[in-house]
């Protein structure tokens, strides 16, 4: 398994693989043909970026059995979804900003993410893994307080589309096994959120399958899973960590 990093290093993006906490430089296209250069170097020295470029992060709702529970919701038959633009995507250790007009609720939803390594168009839950590049974690936030701010609309795409709202990372791990992993979400080191992702309705090739047939998916696009019980708000200055064993900690501060 590899876990598949991008990173800035006296002032040059590269990607590699993370070994522990060494990284494997790597020439080439993150998903097209690469090489090792031979060469690494110790994780410390580097900043993280996000692992991906998204032109989309594509978010889903209502994709686990215990929160339609209870919030009394019906599993759906086809996954429910919203789009972020590729501009909110940040990577670990990076800051969530606070929208400059926005001084409401800020929440967390921590998530897995599926990272798409081909262009995938109109493909069956069967050949879905084939367009899989891997996983990774996911905080998908959100201004709480604009979602319904106007009873005419929902507002899902500015609640969650602003610059910094799709948390992702730290790297690509490019195998999973997801029905043994749990994700698990800290804020300032207090647990929120332990849930386990066999509960999904829709697995991520279905999920794949689905939304692959209602729109293109590209290199580097990300489709987040949904989330669970346990969402809450973050006051300014909290960090929130988003662990999945066998990915990594995704780790980010509401705030410089």
């Amino acid at each position: 398994m590899a876990n598949w990093i991008r990173y800035l290093a006296d002032g040059v993006e590269g990607f590699g693989t993370l070994e522990g906490t060494r990284i494997a430089e790597y020439r080439g296209a993150l998903f097209g043909e690469k090489s090792a250069t031979g060469r690494t170097f110790e994780l410390g020295g580097v900043q993280l970026l996000c692992p991906c470029e998204p032109s989309k992060v594509v978010a889903l709702w209502n994709n686990f059995h215990a929160l339609g529970a209870k919030l009394g919701k019906a599993a759906p038959v086809h996954p429910l979804f919203l789009i972020k633009p590729g501009s909110s995507a940040i990577g670990s250790g990076a800051a969530i900003r606070r929208p400059a007009r926005y001084a409401g609720k800020i929440a967390f939803e921590g998530e897995l993410g599926i990272v798409i390594g081909r262009r995938c168009r109109e493909v069956t839950p069967e050949e879905a893994d084939a367009y899989i590049f891997g996983y990774t974690c996911v905080n998908d936030v959100t201004s709480a307080q604009l979602l319904d701010e106007d009873p005419n609309f929902a507002q899902w795409t500015r609640a969650k589309g602003s610059d910094t709202y799709s948390c992702i990372g730290p790297g690509i791990a490019s195998t999973l096994d997801w029905r043994s992993a749990h994700v698990v979400t800290t804020v300032d080191d207090g647990e929120r959120q332990n849930y386990p992702l066999a509960d999904m309705i829709f697995t991520p090739q279905q999920i794949v399958a689905a939304i692959s047939g209602d729109m293109s998916l590209l290199p580097g696009d990300v489709i987040a899973c949904g989330t669970s019980l346990g969402v809450g708000s973050m006051k300014d200055g909290a960090t929130v960590c988003v662990r999945i064993e066998g990915i990594g900690e995704l780790r980010n501060r509401l705030g410089a």
